[in-house]
This record gives C-alpha cells, structure tokens and sequence, in this order.
C-alpha cells in the first residue's frame, strides 16, 4: 500500500519501534541456549568467520589488506560489548 506522500505503509518500515524490537527478539528466542553452536563453542564460531571471509575476494577485504584498521574495529566492538547495560 503506497500513502498520498508516495511513502509505502508496509513492512518494517511502518511499523512502530517497539514493534520492529519485539519482532526481532523473536529470532534470538527461537533456538534454545543450549543449541546455540556459536555460543558453546568459539573456535567454531571463529572458523565459520574466517570461511565467511574467504568468501569475498582478497583485494575487497579491507581488513585483510590493513590490519590496524581491523584492530581498531576489534577494539571499539570491545569496548560496545562492555558498555552495553541490560
């Protein structure tokens, strides 16, 4: 559905904030903890990253062709994961 402004009404974009949040806390609930692979177990996690990686050529990694632009975004995903309060 298109409104009279040309904007759709549809999806996600439509929907409230708190709508779009409840929505998405759905896809974190639907498998429990103890099957969550990644959860248990962090060198198959880093594995699945590292293949996910090679997945795109060399020159397109930006990481891989400037390894302190990678620490730098390592550290700053440390230092959000700390601050996080629940």
């Amino acid at each position: 559905m298109v409104a009279k402004d040309g904007k759709s009404r549809r999806g996600f974009a439509s929907m409230t904030p708190e709508r779009r949040r409840e929505i998405a806390s759905k896809g974190g609930k639907s498998v429990a903890p103890e099957n969550r692979s990644f959860s248990k177990d962090r060198t198959l996690a880093a594995r699945a990253g590292r293949i996910g990686g090679m997945a795109v050529d060399s020159e397109k990694r930006a990481y891989s062709r400037d390894r302190e632009l990678a620490a730098e975004a390592g550290r700053a995903g440390g230092r959000a994961s700390r601050s996080k309060k629940d």
